[in-house]
């Protein structure tokens, strides 16, 4: 079987569009449709099922993709690493969103980067789960950290870590707000400015849900896309905001922003850490994802 179909096939499955693996491999779309219908026909059965929005694998193309996705990976890996140059470093490509890793994956990894042998050279890049858990099953990340369990048997995800969420704002605008019980035991935050990453609310929605059984009052009063520009608008006094507890420690200690409420049981995120079902067999990935579990029992 013809090595090149494989690769076409396993872009294919992986980026779920006949046009978005063209981009990826460089090739014309119907160059792709040309080469998976080859192999099917090789095969005798279909791979894919067209839609009107991309293709779905049939079983014989999961299973495929499945027993053959590793060994490319793995190929691809002795090609860009080179036999001879021994000297050279591997490069690990992460991706994750952006506050958490660069907080807390980052920092524990440099330890594992360098010159002893066994180092990797480190590229990081950011995004929300489902674009991180898109690059990664188009191969453009080697391991992912991710908010969102994936599904299927082409990457696979072990727990990192749970992040606890906490209710805060500045001493000065805390002392504003009436933080007494009311309906259903939620304090009166209406009218009171909320900070958030996203119209939508998500921390902030997911926090009232789970501690008061109730939606927030108001939309965002200031929206910006990064944590760590809510927790200094938050400091500001621009108004409350739903964090995690390792990313407004120091300043709560500080005195800088303040606990708004203290549940008997505060509303956790969980970690996953991603990888192509397989690629733990290379060694500098799998180095990796053992580190990262043992720092994340520190995390918690």
């Amino acid at each position: 079987m013809d090595l090149a179909l494989l690769r076409t096939f396993v872009t294919v499955h992986r980026a779920g569009s006949f046009t978005r693996a063209a981009a990826l491999l460089g090739l014309s779309q119907p160059a792709v449709t040309s080469q998976i219908r080859t192999l099917e026909r090789q095969l005798g059965r279909p791979l894919f099922l067209r839609q009107a929005r991309g293709v779905t694998p049939t079983s014989i193309g999961d299973e495929l993709a499945h027993k053959a996705a590793p060994h490319l990976d793995a190929l691809v890996e002795i090609a860009e690493t080179g036999l001879d140059d021994e000297s050279s470093l591997r490069t690990l490509h992460l991706a994750g969103p952006p506050e958490f890793t660069a907080e807390r994956v980052l920092p524990a990894l440099t330890e594992l980067t360098g010159e002893d042998g066994q180092g990797f050279a480190l590229r990081a890049s950011f995004g929300n789960a489902e674009e991180t858990l898109e690059g990664l099953a188009a191969g453009h990340h080697d391991l992912a950290i991710s908010t969102a369990r994936p599904r299927g048997a082409l990457l696979t995800a072990t727990t990192l870590c749970d992040e606890e969420h906490v209710l805060v704002a500045s001493p000065a605008r805390a002392g504003q707000i009436d933080t007494g019980p009311h309906r259903k035991g939620a304090p009166a935050f209406k009218d009171v400015p909320v900070i958030e990453v996203h119209e939508s609310l998500p921390f902030v929605s997911r926090y009232w849900a789970s501690v008061f059984d109730s939606r927030p009052a108001g939309p965002g009063t200031v929206i910006v896309p990064d944590l760590r520009a809510v927790l200094a608008c938050a400091v500001a006094g621009a108004g409350l905001a739903v964090l995690p507890r390792y990313l407004c420690t120091a300043a709560m200690e500080r005195g800088d922003v303040v606990a708004l409420h203290d549940p008997a049981v505060p509303p956790l995120r969980t970690y996953f850490l991603v990888v192509r079902t397989g690629t733990l067999s290379m060694p500098h990935i799998a180095r990796t994802h053992e580190w990262l579990l043992q720092a994340a029992a520190d995390w918690c």
